[in-house]
């Protein structure tokens, strides 16, 4: 737990980590509201489409506006000021900058923007775990083999459940599940942004008031970002993905180790090692009781009967058995978080979580019946919701990943409820992405 001397051993040595972020939506105006109070660290550069926003949003989150004024990303990085532009490429490619984090949520751009990082020598914080549900792997080792580091994000809820699951294997446990907490009821798959803030409970005007996206928002309810978020997970923690897709179960804290065990011995899960979703809501719609809708867990197994004595001893939650036990966090702060990965990168070489194998997919199922002419509008819209399925099943499915559904025309009828297949639509080949799943569904295993 050193990080923090090593950031003020490189503020002292007058050598800060330097940092470009690409992206300053709510993610990125997070991190910008920590960074300037963090030693060590110095944030040289901002590529947004919409430098002007970015300028408001850093005034906003506390900046003095003289901290901004640089000309190019040459003088910021000699001077500790902070270049703002709309061009990505120059941040990726400038001598000078450690790291870069993409904060796009653009799954095709995310990939791109790896690759320019491994050809130009920068680590990467991929916030964009868009990107990392449909290519991560593939990304994560043509980051090893440029030699350099491709993290998650802390302060998203796949690193902070790939520590959690981390420190369970480190202290000699096995996982048994790990996943996090959602607000999730049966019908919200059939959600839209139309509809979406029925479900939140506010209307449409005070969500426009708010600056609120409902696309954004609908792809936490109708189970599509959690889908995403547990097949980067599944990757990077080597666990199972459900063959049936997740069960999002009702499940309280103390709760988690009853309920996250294998179905033989009472639990939901069909076998150990599995990433699963619990719900803040019973079936009825009625809150859940220490419900963990923004935190993350992990459950883990003593068997023997000396370590579930010491679970007793020690004042662990068990099952009935007294083998199962569980650890969560309530809560993620997101951006907030996001520094730790930036130090552990710059100061020990190491990602907060990476793809270490192709297990999960997230894939399209249709909301509705789809007919030949219509286009998909991507993840939270009106047409699909992505289901995580085994990586193995997705590739002998055919299904298309959820990452590769944004303006794609309709080719063929899709009733509601199916898997949308790559024959279901018609698909720009030439495109990197594409090229990079059809390798990697090449060579699934």
């Amino acid at each position: 737990m050193n990080l923090f001397a090593g950031l003020q051993q490189r503020a002292s040595a007058g050598k800060p980590i330097t940092v470009g972020l690409i992206g300053a939506g709510k993610f990125g105006s997070m991190y910008l509201s920590q960074v300037r109070k963090t030693a060590g660290v110095h944030l040289a550069a901002i590529a947004d489409l919409n430098p002007a926003r970015v300028k408001d949003n850093l005034v906003r989150v506390g900046w003095p506006v003289e901290q901004m004024q640089a000309a190019d990303v040459h003088s910021a990085v000699a001077k500790g000021t902070t270049w703002v532009t709309d061009d990505t490429h120059a941040i990726i490619s400038a001598p000078g900058i450690d790291i870069i984090i993409d904060a796009t949520g653009n799954p095709e751009a995310g990939v791109h923007h790896v690759l320019l990082c491994c050809e130009h020598q920068k680590h990467i914080v991929m916030v964009n775990v868009e990107a990392d549900a449909l290519a991560g792997p593939y990304l994560a080792n043509k980051a090893q083999q440029a030699g350099v580091v491709y993290s998650l994000a802390y302060g998203d809820q796949p690193a902070l459940i790939a520590e959690m699951v981390d420190w369970a294997r480190t202290a000699g446990f096995e996982v048994i599940a790990a996943g996090k907490g959602t607000k999730y009821l049966a019908n919200y798959h059939q959600s839209t942004p139309a509809t979406v803030w029925d479900h939140y409970g506010i209307t449409a005007e005070a969500a426009a008031l708010g600056g609120m996206n409902p696309q954004m928002f609908n792809s936490f309810l109708d189970g599509t970002k959690s889908a995403i978020e547990m097949a980067a997970v599944a990757n990077a923690c080597q666990l199972n993905a459900p063959e049936r897709g997740l069960a999002f179960p009702s499940c309280g804290v103390d709760a988690l180790a009853d309920v996250l065990k294998p179905e033989c011995d009472g639990g939901v899960l069909s076998g150990r090692g599995e990433v699963e979703v619990v719900s803040s809501l019973e079936p009825d719609g009625t809150a859940v009781y220490r419900d963990l809708r923004w935190g993350v867990y992990v459950t883990f197994a003593a068997d023997s009967d000396y370590v579930r004595r010491c679970f007793s001893e020690y004042g662990l939650k068990t099952d009935d058995s007294g083998n199962y036990s569980s650890m969560y966090k309530p809560f993620h702060l997101i951006g907030l978080e996001l520094g730790v990965s930036v130090a552990s990168i710059g100061i020990r070489r190491e990602p907060t979580g990476a793809p270490v194998a192709w297990n999960a997919d997230a894939v399209c199922r249709a909301k509705r019946s789809l007919v030949p002419g219509e286009v998909l509008d991507g993840e939270g819209g009106y047409c699909v919701y992505s289901q995580l399925l085994p990586a193995n099943v997705s590739v002998q499915r055919n299904a298309l990943p959820i990452g590769l559904a944004d303006q794609v025309a309709v080719t063929k009828p899709v009733a509601a409820g199916d898997i949308v297949t790559w024959d279901d639509v018609a698909i720009d080949e030439s495109k990197l992405a594409v090229r990079i799943r059809r390798d990697m569904m090449a060579n699934v295993q």
